[in-house]
């Protein structure tokens, strides 16, 4: 795994790797190293496995990777990971901006039409100020929220490449 492929940039982190094996292979090797593995909770479901970080360190912030392998050709394939938070997390996160992006939508039309029927426009106003700082407060938490994960991140990070070396080796 490249580091420069691990962009801080994304709320969701991704990167890929090309991998000199065939895709069912690597599944199957990957499911015989990761049958002992005690550390981490990992599941594997055809070609796409998911990593939590285990119980006892788990956090409301912490990462999960999911890895997808894709077969490019008979003996390459190309492994695609994404770090983010759990599921009930992100889930939680859409909805609270798809809300605040809906509340915005219907401020500013109860401010058109007031505007139009030049009533007072003092409530709708003031929200469709106060909800873009709620978005952006939301944004910055969840960057707070992915820095507070990042070390568990680059926990999961460096397991992959252990993970990925040792069946690299084991294939040679």
């Amino acid at each position: 795994m490249d580091d420069q492929l691990y962009n801080q940039i994304f709320l969701k982190p991704r990167f890929q790797i090309d991998f000199g094996m065939n895709a069912d292979v690597l599944v199957s090797k990957i499911s015989k190293e990761i049958t002992d593995e005690k550390k981490y909770k990992i599941k594997l479901v055809d070609n796409h496995m998911v990593i939590d970080i285990p119980e006892k360190e788990n956090h409301y912030w912490s990462p999960q990777l999911n890895l997808e392998i894709e077969e490019l050709t008979e003996k390459q394939s190309k492994i695609r990971g994404l770090f983010g938070p759990k599921p009930q997390v992100w889930t939680l996160f859409m909805f609270i901006h798809f809300g605040v992006a809906t509340a915005f939508l219907i401020f500013a039309t109860i401010a058109y039409t007031n505007f139009s029927l030049g009533k007072s426009n003092v409530l709708s106003i003031v929200m469709l100020v106060v909800l873009p700082v709620v978005w952006v407060t939301l944004y910055l938490i969840g960057r707070l929220g992915k820095s507070t994960g990042e070390p568990q991140m680059d926990e999961l990070k460096k397991f992959t490449k252990q993970l990925l070396k040792k069946i690299k080796e084991n294939n040679q």
